[in-house]
Formats: structure tokens, sequence, C-alpha cells
């Protein structure tokens, strides 16, 4: 388990403040924010990189705070892989191993396992400067993977690679995590590359922790506007403008609800027996593959994203009317 107790680290106007986190062990954990929240300065601080101004890090309950980074037992791959371009794959590969005190034969073993893992042993003897993006990402992982260590910290790992690499990768991320029962902590600012890797994730913003949970939970129970915004909710409202809840909120609360949760219905259609009833006007709509999100304007600014199906069974078009059905099992409440 890796575990944080006030953990505060400034550098100029920016502060890493109160950071308490648990990761369980062998867990894929993802760290979100927008760019600037910390998560970079977080990651530094864990593998020794930068000293935290106050607070503690435990590794498998070991202070590590003021240890030297390879003491930690942390593999870590920076954003920019920090390989030596003067240097062949295989030599890249083996840095990691020099001070291990391994023999030269153990080390070469070594190596040839953590490149047929990621298949790159037919460029063991090529200069990195002669590698594709997602092969330099392949050989900066191997040279933190070489030296068998229990965590892996990935700086946005995917961000430099086109979308049908970045799919293998991490699915290749994946599989490695579970073959070698690892703590990887992957940081990212995009939700899909998250939702493909992740067991649990935190959100960062300003240098403070807003949620810590399943990314499902972090999807439909935002615990503040901020995450609930963060994770593409666009229906929030800060007042009860006449929205029934399933439950009462004791005092003022904001509310939320998810596009795909929004029932829309022709404007024609009886539906008494749904709650939270709207006459809302198509403002725009756009198709994006998988849905289609249409924007809509009434009592109540509202987004839903409907199936292929049901858009050309309503016959969307801008400035025609409907339905909008919020049902209040699907309204989410939360401290403004």
């Amino acid at each position: 388990m890796i575990r944080t107790e006030k953990l505060e680290f400034t550098i100029g106007d920016f502060n890493l403040r109160d950071l308490n986190l648990e990761i369980p062990e062998k867990t894929y954990f993802v760290m979100l924010g927008p760019p600037g929240s910390g998560k970079t300065v977080f990651l530094e601080c864990l593998c020794g990189l930068k000293r935290p101004r106050q607070g503690r890090i435990f590794i498998d309950g070991k202070n590590v705070t003021t240890l030297e980074p390879r003491k930690r037992g942390i593999g870590y791959v920076p954003q920019d892989y920090a390989l030596f371009p003067h240097l062949s794959v295989e030599k890249n590969i083996a840095f990691g191993l020099r001070n291990a005190g391994h023999d030269s034969r153990s080390n070469r073993r070594k190596i040839t396992q953590i490149a047929e893992m990621l298949t790159i042993s037919g460029l063991l003897e090529r200069n990195v400067t002669d590698l594709s993006g997602g092969e330099k990402q392949r050989t900066a992982l191997a040279r933190a993977l070489v030296v068998e260590p229990e965590v892996l910290l990935l700086d946005e790992p995917v961000c430099a690679l086109d979308e049908g690499t970045r799919q293998t990768v991490c699915a290749m991320l994946l599989d490695i995590q579970r073959k070698l029962r690892l703590t990887v902590i992957h940081v990212s600012h995009n939700l899909e590359e998250a939702f493909s890797v992740a067991d649990r994730a935190a959100i960062l913003n300003q240098g403070i922790l807003q949620q810590v949970g399943p990314l499902g939970q972090l999807l439909r129970k935002p615990q503040n506007e901020f995450v609930a915004r963060f994770m593409r909710c666009e229906n929030i409202f800060t007042e009860q403008q006449d929205v029934k809840l399933a439950r009462p909120h004791p005092g003022k609360a904001g509310m939320m609800i998810r596009p795909e949760n929004i029932l829309l219905l022709p404007i024609d259609e009886c539906g008494t027996e749904y709650e939270n009833q709207f006459i809302v006007e198509i403002a725009r709509y756009r198709d994006f593959g998988a849905y289609v999100k249409v924007e809509l304007a009434g009592p109540l600014n509202l987004v839903a994203h409907l199936t292929h199906a049901a858009f050309e069974r309503l016959q969307i078009e801008p400035g025609r009317q409907v339905k909008a059905v919020l049902p209040p099992q699907s309204i989410h409440t939360f401290h403004p």
C-alpha cells in the first residue's frame, strides 16, 4: 500500500496541500486533473525527485519520505520519457541496472525478458532517436520495469501517441500490471484513457484532492461541482428549480443528472407518470459517433445524450419542441 499523510509541497505560487491518500497494493490507480493541478508534482514527491515541505510518504508501511529515489522500489516513466539520445535501446534499458549489483549475464537476461514482454526485442541495437513515439514509450517503460519495482509511476504515458497506438498501449499497460502484480499510479487528464485502465482514481485540482474512488462513483456520485464538471456532466443545478428528488436533501443542495439519463419524448406524448417534465426546445445537436449530443433550451438548459435510434425516432432538428424528463432516481445531490 502507498499512503501519504498531510503531504504538502510548494513551488512558486503553487501549493500541493494536505494530501491524504491511500492506494491499495496491486491496484491500477489513475490520478486525474486538469493541467497544472499538481499531478506530476505528486508523482515526483512519491519517487523522491522532490522533497515535500511537510507530511510523510509510506510504501508497504515503510516511511520513505527522506529516502533517495533508488531505495524506494519505484519505477518511474516521465512524460518526456527522458531517454538518452546517444545510447541504443539496449543501453537505455540497462541504465537502471547499472547500480543494482547484478552480474552482466543476469542483466542481459533481464533485458531480454523485458524486451520480449514489450515486443521491442528487434529494436535493442537501434538508437532511440530513430524510434517512433510508441517505440520510445515502450523503451522507457522497459527501463523502469527491468529493475523489478513494486510500484510503477507513469506520467501522462500515452499523451504523445496517436489514438490507435494509445489504445494499444493502454491495453498493454493493464496487461503488464496484472501479470507483474504491480501497484501502478498513472497520471492523466483524459477520461477515456482512465476508463481503459483504472481500478480506482482520484481527482486533483489546484493542489487539493477532490475525490477518490472507483471511476463509476466519480462519474455518477461526484462530491462537488468541480468533480461533476470534470467528469463531463453539464447538467448541474445550484437551486431546486421545481425539480423533485427521490429523497429530500437537507439544506441547500447542488444537483446533477448525467446527460445519458435524460429522457426525451415527443411533445404530444402523454406521460403523466413521469415526474420532472419540462417543455424544451432543441437548440443544436452534434453527432459524436457513439451518441448524439443534444443541447436543449427551456426552464432548465440541458444537455442530453441520445442513441442514434432515439435521435431518429424523435426527428430532432433545431427549433423543435420536446419533453425532457429528469427521473428523480437519476438526480444526484451534493453540497454546493
